[in-house]
């Protein structure tokens, strides 16, 4: 707001807005959609693409050498990142207290929201994500509410997008069951993410943690990545300026962190241009098509019970996460800890980080 309004003018604060709540329906890095749409509006598909880039760069490039710093620290200097994984709890549940307080406003949208809950917590599935937000829309169109005059003239829809997004996804698809080489698979699990992660990062860490170390144990095979190493990099982003989204390139370094330096790197690239490309394709085949519909009562309503949903989900698995962590009383610390900084202090998310660090070096 501060930059893309005030100071540069580049888009208005009602089209910002706008873009912000467009983008949360939509799978993906909803951060990152907003900032595409910026570029959009201001130089078409090229600026759109180099804004994108530029965007993502600096986290990923810090988040992927993390990757390579974590591989020496697990030769016993691990203790310091120990309480990471409680404060991203801690995170987690920060955030979804924050959805519940401005998206949960009537019965109607509790009962959504419980719903979405339970859902997320019981099924265990990607596709479980797009269902609720599709039932929540509908459940909260038995409401009344009205939408101002519409007078905006249609969009162009571009559909070269949306055939580009779908040949990607099938095609990755059918190179990682022909071929089942890690590098293949690997670029499907994360484009696969960012095409159906709906509610941002609280929804996509532990769908990675479900593909990358439950579902490989479920299937008898050894994790690709330690829960302890994932939960430590789903706290150190939190630190990392930029989007979240870039725990993907964390997670692909350490997926080929025993296969030398090269695949490592190749790793950090797959997963990073993986996660961010579905983001990217489907807010510019999708905007023109939202912008289109808004005049329409049935979209005007349906946000109310998708904003729901989202919460819902948040809260399902911060529950979760919660389980996957010792049950020590630091750790119930740290999570109360980082909660309380987050609600009640002007502290920067950084120095709760470094807080949860120095205590770990200290413990």
């Amino acid at each position: 707001m501060k930059t893309f309004v005030e100071k540069r003018r580049d888009v208005t604060a009602e089209e910002l807005m706008e873009y912000s709540a467009f983008c949360q329906l939509l799978p993906g890095a909803s951060s990152t959609q907003t900032i595409t749409l910026i570029g959009y509006k201001r130089g078409g598909v090229p600026l759109a693409i180099a804004t994108v880039l530029i965007w993502i760069t600096p986290a990923c490039i810090l988040m992927g050498g993390f990757s390579f710093l974590l591989r020496y620290f697990d030769k016993g200097m691990l203790n310091i990142f120990r309480f990471l994984p409680a404060m991203a709890v801690g995170f987690l549940g920060f955030a979804g207290f924050r959805a519940f307080k401005s998206s949960i406003k009537s019965y109607a949208t509790a009962g959504i929201m419980v719903g979405a809950l339970v859902s997320a917590a019981v099924i265990r599935s990607p596709w479980v994500f797009p269902i609720v937000l599709i039932l929540g829309g509908i459940i909260s169109n038995f409401s009344d509410k009205r939408i101002p005059a519409y007078t905006e003239r249609p969009r162009k829809i571009q559909w070269y997008n949306i055939w580009l997004f779908a040949m990607i996804f099938i095609f990755a698809g059918i190179l990682s069951t022909i071929t089942h080489k890690m590098p293949f698979r690997l670029f499907e699990n994360f484009y696969r993410f960012g095409s159906l992660v709906y509610g941002g990062s609280q929804v996509l860490i532990p769908m990675m943690f479900e593909q990358f170390i439950l579902r490989q144990k479920k299937q008898g095979f050894p994790a690709l990545i330690s829960s302890k190493q994932f939960l430590t990099g789903a706290g150190m982003v939190q630190a990392i300026p930029g989007p979240t989204f870039s725990l993907s390139a964390f997670t692909g370094g350490m997926v080929f962190v025993n296969w030398g330096t090269g695949y490592q790197i190749l790793g950090i690239f797959i997963a990073s241009i993986g996660i961010f490309l579905p983001s990217v394709l489907l807010v510019l085949f999708f905007f023109p098509i939202w912008h289109n519909l808004k005049k329409y009562v049935y979209i005007f309503r349906a946000v109310e019970g998708i904003n729901a949903v989202v919460v819902g989900i948040m809260w399902a698995f911060t529950l979760i996460l919660f389980g996957s962590i010792p049950f020590y009383w630091l750790n119930i610390v740290v999570i109360i800890g980082t909660f309380s900084v987050l609600q009640f202090t002007r502290l920067p998310a950084p120095i709760v980080v470094l807080a949860c660090l120095i205590l770990g070096a200290a413990l």
